[in-house]
């Protein structure tokens, strides 16, 4: 390791919810500092949901996440001059981490009118494990099978 572990910063829990996953998505969703709007964004796609599909906004966010959260990742390793993808266990704060870059990015790309609709699509899908952000999260563990026969160079 170079330097010092950085410190975990702890996030306050939702007002509405209780729920500190949504604290951290929200500020994921969050662009130029702008919170309040990215609060408004996520409550109204939580929302939409609720009309849509008739669960619970909150539960079906949570299953999503649940959902898109990787088991295994690959990383690159270089041993004597050849670089090998290495499959690894993925950490539980490195999962959470990972299903909120993974369902903000995949709904940044859905071509749907406004965020909130593609926001509430891609958590309605990933609940139900379809969408891109499911697909990014299988084609990762697809590849770490695929290189299994490099886990001992693991360390």
């Amino acid at each position: 390791m170079r330097r010092r572990k950085a410190p975990v910063r702890p996030v306050l829990p939702d007002p509405v919810h209780g729920s500190k996953v949504l604290t951290k998505f929200v500020n994921a969703v969050m662009l130029d500092g702008k919170k309040v709007t990215a609060e408004k964004i996520m409550y109204a796609a939580l929302d939409r949901i609720e009309e849509k599909s008739g669960e619970k906004g909150i539960d079906v966010f949570n299953k999503a996440m649940d959902n898109v959260k990787p088991v295994m990742e690959v990383k690159s390793r270089r041993v004597g001059g050849a670089t090998y993808q290495v499959p690894i266990e993925v950490r539980p704060v490195r999962q959470q981490t990972l299903a909120i870059r993974w369902l903000i990015d995949s709904a940044r790309k859905r071509n749907e009118r406004t965020m909130v609709e593609r926001l509430s699509n891609e958590f309605m899908d990933a609940a139900t494990d379809k969408g891109s952000a499911f697909k990014k999260k299988e084609d990762t563990y697809r590849m770490a099978e695929a290189n299994k026969a490099f886990a001992h160079y693991r360390w």
